[in-house]
């Protein structure tokens, strides 16, 4: 059985968990992390020498980075769906997940910090706004994707681009900070409820 290691209200923990749901798979993850096992145990660190979760472990063999994670796991489980096979169509969901987990996430930090988990490390405000401003700034880059047709982040199919980057729109509605409007954002928001793993891993009250 598939083993997912990593405490359930991480939001990278979360991505894999969804997947599990949009696939089929049965889920019960093991709680490492802040608040939880530590993950610089020797025991963690043999399987993420990074301490950083998740980890999932199938066949005897971890792997680690969650958007390699879900990728495999739609690989491993032939869901052409969530993650094509051809190379170009498959490479069009790769880069808005490639976008979620480098340009997306590197603008939101400060700000998600501060205001959120109330670092001590993240108190500056300038810092804190100019966060927020660059957070909003690529969240009109999905707006003016959207806006381009299809239901989806890559056209009329639900895949794994709208998983990570639907829960990067949960953080982003859930964090204190002045948001524009962006209606398409919105629209596909509330589309992704109607996929299995939305309620339990997305809109389930943890940004």
């Amino acid at each position: 059985m598939l083993r997912i290691l990593g405490k359930p209200s991480s939001i990278n923990v979360r991505k894999v968990l969804w997947t599990c749901a949009a696939i089929g798979l049965p889920a019960d993850p093991e709680p490492w992390g802040s608040g939880a096992r530590s993950c610089d145990d020797p025991a963690f660190l043999a399987l993420n020498p990074n301490a950083m979760v998740p980890v999932v472990v199938d066949d005897g063999m971890a792997l680690w980075e969650s958007n390699t994670i879900c990728r495999y796991l739609a690989g491993r489980h032939g869901r052409d769906d969530l993650l094509p096979s051809a190379p170009m169509a498959r490479a069009q969901v790769e880069k808005w997940m490639d976008w979620q987990a480098t340009e997306l996430n590197n603008a939101w930090r400060y700000a998600f910090m501060g205001l959120v988990r109330h670092s001590a490390a993240h108190t500056d405000p300038a810092a804190i706004a100019a966060s927020a401003a660059a957070w909003n700034a690529h969240m009109v880059l999905l707006e003016r994707q959207l806006e381009r047709g299809g239901a989806y982040v890559n056209g009329e199919s639900f895949t794994l681009a709208d998983i990570v980057l639907g829960l990067s729109t949960n953080r982003w509605r859930s964090t204190p900070i002045a948001r524009p409007h962006l209606p398409a954002v919105e629209a596909w928001f509330a589309r992704l409820g109607a996929h299995a793993g939305f309620a339990e891993h997305c809109a389930n009250g943890v940004p």
